[in-house]
């Protein structure tokens, strides 16, 4: 346990310019980090089995951290004690969640392996906002999704404000990257996947018509905010998919369409779906964006 009285310790470079989120965004897959933010999100973090490289804490959660403090002790990370104002010039920010860790990064798990033994499966396509990323996970665990794959241009789910919305929910949902993409596609349907991509087309199937009969194994497209799916996935799927909108909202911010998306195409939801869902009518389509 190393007490601080300066914000100027070289061994504090992980936690430096945390609120910098394009230099954070290349720095912590190089150098093979992630961060974890608040006692409650360590904690789950260490249940599924991730590594702590150092902890950072102020001397008053120290009696709550005991079972955190044992686990950094067994993996011989340094555990950094500063007061408030010390933490916020290291950290950039506030920390009032008890403590901040910097944790090993996972390789990554190749696209086959997740694959195998998933039912339900969702692509994010160019999700830019960690915020957005970190609650489409939550859902994903609530929801019983099987794994979640992200395209290269998706923000990053270990990424400290993603991990944060998500409630630590990262670390229990298998997740890797898929590229190149869209080529990737093929991939999931060579593996058995129906593609079902959430998006506004002349020829798109309403939600609880889909999710009624829907297939074994199944790939839910996501697309990125704003614009939704690109022209080049949706081509490529299966089946396209829309969201019965009412009040003339066209589409729902791509964290809920996730929820709905996920609830309906449940096996919790079988039952429920037609009575709850309703009928598409003449209602917009709604895509996921």
């Amino acid at each position: 346990m190393i007490h601080l009285d300066s914000p100027d310790d070289p061994r504090l470079t992980d936690y430096t310019g945390l609120t910098d989120v394009a230099l954070r965004r290349v720095r912590e897959p190089a150098e093979g980090l992630f961060i974890a933010e608040s006692s409650q999100v360590i904690r789950r973090a260490l249940r599924a089995g991730h590594r702590p490289r150092s902890l950072l804490t102020a001397p008053r959660w120290l009696p709550d951290l005991t079972d955190v403090l044992s686990a950094c002790e067994d993996a011989g990370a340094e555990v950094f004690v500063a007061e408030e104002p010390v933490l916020e010039a290291i950290t950039g920010f506030h920390v009032h969640r008890g403590a901040i860790a910097s944790m090993h990064r996972p390789a990554m798990v190749p696209v086959a392996d997740l694959l195998r033994g998933a039912r339900t499966v969702v692509v994010l396509e160019d999700v830019v906002d960690h915020t957005n990323t970190g609650a489409v996970f939550r859902s994903a665990a609530g929801l019983g999704v099987d794994a979640v794959l992200v395209t290269p241009r998706c923000a990053d789910p270990l990424y400290r404000r993603s991990v944060r919305v998500s409630m630590g929910t990262v670390f229990q949902v298998p997740w890797t990257r898929i590229e190149p993409w869209p080529a990737g596609i093929t991939q999931l349907q060579q593996a058995g996947f129906h593609v079902a991509a959430l998006a506004l087309t002349d020829d798109s199937v309403p939600l609880q018509d889909f999710a009624a009969t829907r297939p074994e194994k199944l790939a839910l497209l996501l697309g990125t905010e704003g614009a939704g799916l690109t022209p080049a996935s949706v081509a490529a799927a299966d089946t396209v998919v829309r969201i019965p909108m009412h009040g003339g909202v066209d589409s729902l911010n791509v964290a809920a369409a996730s929820a709905v998306a996920f609830w309906a195409v449940g096996e919790d939801a079988t039952t429920a779906r037609p009575a709850q869902l309703g009928s598409a009518g003449s209602a917009p389509g709604a895509r996921a964006r």
